[in-house]
This record gives structure tokens, sequence and C-alpha cells, in this order.
């Protein structure tokens, strides 16, 4: 069994130092207040049971609060006074430096809880190390001056969430859609350097890459590029290919123009893939600022296309991309895996989606991409036509921000509508499930508790949005200045676009499922739960809608991608309300209004239960079904993609694809037990538990995650239930 220090660091558990505090409290007070040797044994043997229940490390704030119940449960009233006191004398020492701990702890790679905290971070590594310091020193801004105490206090209760605090002391967002199209057209400054229109395909897609470094550095979520706008530079390497050519088979006395066309083609298609191909390996092995990959997405659309020769050589970048990803990357034994970005999205549409269409072969390339790499990830045109509906009565299908944050429709003020160049300022998430069990299972007393906890994360993202209000653009002159979200003069705030809808700001949430659970006694997809929990999902969309309109702030609801705070959420949970069956007793909450992982239910049922909360989500939603390995099954695979286009906005499958590099397995790599109870990585066949020797992929919260996660993730992932 193992505690987690207050550094972060994750040791041994000690019984003997229970014993020690207790016998320390024990000697400070009077004689005829004190308890026996025998006793104060007995509390640390009952305090150590405690902590064995729990099936998961213990924090030391955890086991300090065990010890102050026992002394009240065993009414030794004045030893639990000096203990408390003690203890609260060491928590105000303590304060004085709060970051000192931990950032050693961070050099020395022994903080347990900083290692599992993002899936696609390498806490060994000196620039990621950095980024946690500087996250460390941000907090402690935060938390001792920039926010009020009320709000720190809700979020260390697990009562909201106030994310990313490690970035809020800058005047940071986070995510956008990149509006490539206007920086690779009319020009980018990068690093003080002029980057004019691109004259080839393979030199836009270079500059692309250094255009996602440039953003991923500037703010803290993630960030989506559009195929499209490298779509029209396939033409002008067409051309200038074919003049090349041409010239090249004069002096050999050739001028048949159909050999010229075939030759030139097939150089087109050589520099299509050397400028994917760029792009991939860029993403995958630039390190931001912040010591990770960019977290992009890169969107699949043909009916972006403006023509019908657009849309041709669109097809043949969205071929090329799928070929790519197929095959994968190399690891460092020189074994193909699968890369966690970019993330790819591919839009269900007419002309793709039936065998009868002239660009089904992408549909089916798609579905083989999926079966061996979890990408892409399938977007409904129909669906989102119907739900994404601007104040014209018209529908628009775009891509989301980064893994699912999706932009409520905008109109500009020469009535057309505007996607790329726009953002998010932020997110809190409400803890719905701590609503539930403070509430005691009285629904009044719930919408009453629930109405109290909006109020407070409504307060917690007036703070967001002023923490960005007064910013200058020179803070992020690639966003604000250059074309990626904006182009405004130096010395200009970035004030005019955080109000009237052109940015968001996200009401989060997660734990409906138990949340419901709670109040009804039963899983939200049964009938008679469904209508409670569409009630919740109403209130907080009731919610965005009044705060909108007093603010002229676009307040959206979001299914928030919990990665590590759906651990945190658990154990604060268990602390405060102890473990319930079906409620807390599990190390992890659902995210949003997800199908607990636990529940049997097939595929097809999921999706078309879950489009319902998915159209109630506005600002973010993602849905997935979990599925065995389908590389020789691609039809069944395709039946599930045109159910998504027919039922459900924004949807993905989650495959396995994993190694071992001590034995070469290629396959699943399963989740094992330790004998301290802690769940650890094994390779079935050669038992290898190095996480340093293996590759596991999977997706945790929209995104791929291949650095591993912590326990309350790891649990979730082991329960998953297959829904095909």
């Amino acid at each position: 069994m193992k505690i987690i220090k207050r550094s972060g660091q994750e040791v041994i558990f000690d019984i003997a130092k229970i014993i020690a505090a207790i016998r320390q409290a024990n000697k400070e007070i009077d004689e005829r207040d004190r308890i026996s040797e025998e006793a104060i044994q007995e509390i640390a043997f009952a305090v150590t049971n405690d902590c064995r229940q729990m099936k998961r490390s213990v924090h030391v704030e955890e086991v300090q609060d065990m010890v102050e119940n026992h002394l009240m449960a065993a009414k030794v009233f004045v030893l639990a006074r000096k203990y408390i006191t003690y203890r609260y004398t060491r928590a105000l020492v303590r304060k004085v430096n709060t970051t000192d701990a931990q950032i050693l702890t961070l050099i020395e790679c022994n903080n347990e809880e900083v290692k599992q905290e993002n899936s696609n971070k390498n806490p060994t590594v000196n620039s990621v190390q950095r980024d946690y310091m500087a996250g460390e020193v941000s907090k402690d801004l935060t938390r001792r001056i920039l926010l009020p105490d009320d709000i720190v206090a809700a979020h260390d209760q697990g009562i909201i969430h106030f994310h990313d605090a490690d970035y809020f002391a800058q005047h940071m967002h986070n995510c956008d859609l990149v509006n490539l199209e206007d920086m690779l057209e009319n020009g980018t400054v990068i690093s003080g350097t002029l980057i004019e229109k691109p004259h080839s395909f393979s030199t836009a897609c270079n500059i692309a890459t250094q255009i996602i470094a440039q953003v991923a550095s500037n703010q803290y979520g993630g960030q989506s590029i559009s195929l499209t706008h490298l779509a029209p530079f396939v033409e002008i390497s067409r051309q200038k290919i074919r003049k090349e050519v041409a010239a090249e088979f004069a002096e050999v006395g050739v001028t048949d123009e159909e050999q010229i066309a075939k030759f030139a083609e097939r150089r087109l298609r050589a520099e299509i893939a050397r400028g994917i191909q760029t792009i991939q390996y860029q993403v995958v092995t630039l390190l931001t600022t912040n010591g990770q990959a960019p977290f992009v997405t890169v969107f699949m659309y043909l009916n972006e296309a403006r023509n019908e020769q657009e849309k041709a050589d669109l097809a043949l970048i969205i071929e090329e991309t799928l070929r790519q990803r197929i095959k994968g990357v190399k690891n460092e034994s020189g074994v193909w895996i699968t890369p966690a970005f970019p993330k790819l999205i591919y839009v269900l549409e007419p002309d793709n989606i039936s065998e009868d269409q002239p660009y089904f072969y992408l549909t089916e390339l798609a579905a083989k991409c999926t079966a061996k790499r979890m990408v892409p990830d399938y977007i409904s045109e129909k669906k989102m036509l119907e739900y994404k509906v601007d104040k014209n009565g018209e529908g628009h299908c775009y891509t989301c921000m980064g893994c699912r944050s999706f932009l409520t429709p905008y109109v500009d003020e020469n009535g057309k509508p505007k996607y790329y160049g726009r953002f998010n300022q932020g997110v809190v998430t409400i803890n719905l499930v701590d609503v539930a069990l403070s509430s005691g299972r009285d629904e009044k007393k719930f919408w009453e508790i629930f109405d109290e906890r909006l109020e407070l994360c409504y307060r917690a993202l007036m703070q967001r949005h002023l923490r960005l209000k007064g910013t200058l653009s020179d803070a992020a002159p690639i966003l604000w200045q250059y074309g990626a979200l904006a182009r405004l003069e130096k010395g200009e705030t970035i004030d005019k676009l955080l109000y009237g809808g052109y940015s968001t700001i996200s009401l989060g949430y997660a734990g409906l499922y138990e949340c419901v659970k709670h109040m009804t006694g039963k899983s939200h997809t049964d009938q008679e739960a469904k209508p409670f929990a569409l009630a919740v999902m109403q209130r907080m969309n009731d919610k965005c809608k009044e705060w909108k309109a007093k603010e002229n702030i676009d307040f959206s609801l979001y299914g928030t991608p919990l990665e590590s705070t759906t651990y945190k959420f658990a154990k604060c949970l268990q602390k405060r309300f102890g473990v319930i069956p079906g409620v807390t007793d599990k190390n992890y909450i659902t995210n949003s209004y997800h199908v607990h992982v636990t529940e049997e239910i097939d595929a097809f049922t999921k999706l078309k239960f879950e489009s319902e909360f998915q159209q109630l989500s506005p600002g973010g939603a993602i849905s997935y079904v979990e599925v065995p390995n389908m590389q020789n099954n691609i039809p069944a695979v395709l039946s599930v993609m045109k159910f998504i286009y027919e039922n459900i906005m924004y949807a993905e499958l989650n495959t396995k694809s994993d190694y071992c590099q001590v034995c070469g397995f290629d396959g699943e790599i399963q989740i094992a037990k330790e004998e301290s109870g802690k769940l650890v990585w094994e390779c079935p066949c050669c038992k290898n538990r190095d996480q340093a020797k293996m590759n596991v992929a999977r997706r945790t919260c929209g995104y791929i995650g291949t650095q591993y996660w912590n326990q309350g993730r790891t649990q979730e992932i082991q329960d998953r239930v297959l829904h095909l």
C-alpha cells in the first residue's frame, strides 16, 4: 500500500508515522486526558484499514482526516483538539512557501501526481519539467492572489474544477480554430520574419507546421486546422510542375500533352506525399514551449471546397493523409506504431457515405485507418447542419477546436458565417455528482444546490474572462496580429473579440451518470431516469443563455474531457461522502453525459441514446464506442460510420494499438494489479511491466494518450466493456 505526500511523491505506507503523530499529540496534553499506548495502536490500525479499503494510493491529507475522525469517534476530544491544532499550525508554516517541495520533486521525477497528470507529457524531459515548474508558480499565484477564496476552496474540495490554473497567471486562452486560409493566402509573420504566400503545396505544408507550433506555444488547449485551406496550393504546384515537365520533354523533342499531364500528375502526387509527411512528422516530433507535441486536429471536409476541382484536389490530400496514418510512425525500435497526433476528423457527407458515391473510396480508407490507428473520428454533416443553425436559420458544418470544444454559430457584420479565427476563453467544470450527494436525494434541495453551484461556476468563468480582458495583441503576435485569430494593430487590446459571440466560454460538466444514479437509483439510460438527466442538461443550458444575455459573452455548455480530474473528483467525493455503491465506489467518475463504461449496451443503442445529450451540449461533446480489433472486419466499421451519419453529430471508435519492445508483441497490452493494489500495464506475452519498454495508445478524453494515466483513469480504461 502506498501514500502520496504533499509534494506529490508516492511512498510506501508507514503505520509508524501515524502512531508517532498521535503519540506526540498525546504527550502534549494533560496526563488525565491521555490515552493508552494500546488505544493509540488501535486507532492507527483502524486508519490503516480505512486506507486499504480505498484500493488506491491515499493522500496524506486524507490519512490525517481519518485520524481525526477516529479520535472523535473514540470520544477523546482533548487529544483530537490537540492533533487538529498541530495539523493547522503545520499547514500555516507550509503556506509561507507552497511551491518549493513540489518543484523539487518535479526536478527529481518522483512526483507521482504530476507523472500521471497528462497522458501526452513525459515528465522526465527538461522542457516538460520547465513547463511544470512554471505551472506550479502560476498555480500558487492564482490560488493566493488572483482568485477569490471561495472559488479556490470549491476547486480544492472537488465541487468545481478551475481548469488550467497553471496557465491562469498569464493572459492565455484555451483553444481555437486557426485561420490557416488567411495566413497562407495573405502571408504571416513568424518570429519577426515575414512569410509570404507559398508557391507550392509542399511549402504550404511546411509553413502550416510552423504556424501550428507557434500557436501551440501561445495558448494551452487544442487547435484545429482544415486541409481545405491547403487544397488551393495543389493546383499551384500542378501548374508549376506541368511547366517543368513540358520544358524537360521539349528538350528531348516530346510534345505529347497526354504524356506531359501523366508525368506531371505523378510528380504532383509525390509532392503531396512529401507535404503530408511533413505535417505528420513535424507535428509528432515538434516540442512546443510546454514540452509536448502540439494538440492539433486536422479537419477533412470535402464540401468545404469552393469548386469541384478544389474538391478533387482536397480528396488527393485526404487520401494521402489517411494512407500515411494507416502506416503510422516508427518508434525507437523501428516498429510502426500509432502516433498521438495529429488528431484526424473525417466528415461523413452525401458524396462519400454510400457505395455509389464518387468519394466512398475515401470513407473505406478512413474505416481501415480507424481500425488500425483509432483515427479519424467522424462528424456527420447531416446532423451538424441540424444542430448548428445561425441566426439566419442556416445550418453549418465545421470542425471542433481540438478534441471536442465546438464554437457556436456566428454571423459577422457582413452577414457571413465565420468560424476560423475564433477561440474559446476557458473552462470551469461543475461536479454533478457532488450536487446530488450534497442534496441527500431531496430533489427540491438538489435544484437549490445546483443553482448555487452554477452561480459559483459563473463567477469563476467571469474570472477567466476578466483575466483576458485588456490583453494586448502584442502578448501573442502570431494569434492576434498575424492572422491565426485576428489582425489587430500593435498595442490594441483583444477585447472586441471577447464579446458578441465571436469567442465562447465554457461551462463544463462531469458525472451525469452518477448524479442521476444517486438521485433516481437508476442509470440515465433507464426511461424512468432519463427525464431527470435531460432536465439537468437543460438547466445548465438555460443558465448559459441567462449569463449570455447579461454579459454579451457566449457562454456554452461543454462535455468536459476529464483526464486527471476524473480521479481528483472521485477522491474528493469519497473523502466527503464515503464509498457509496454505484456512485463513489470507483476511482473515477464518468465523463460528461456518457453511458457508464461498465454498462452493457450495444454500439448503435449507445450512439442513439447519447445523441440527445450531445445536442444539449453545444459547447462541446463527443461520443464513442469501444470495439475489439476490427482490422479484419471493415464492413462492421463502415456500418457504425453510416449509423453515425444518420444519428449523431460527432463520434469515434476506440480500438487498441499497442506494442511491447521486449518481446515484440503487437496487440493489446493489459492492465494488471500489483500486490499493493496499484494498477500497472503488463504485456500478456512476456509479462513486461516496464512502461519505458512498451508503446500503449488509448483514447481517454477525445485525444489519444501515449504517456500513461493516473490510477483513476487506468481503472476506468480497465473497466470498459465492448459495445460491438
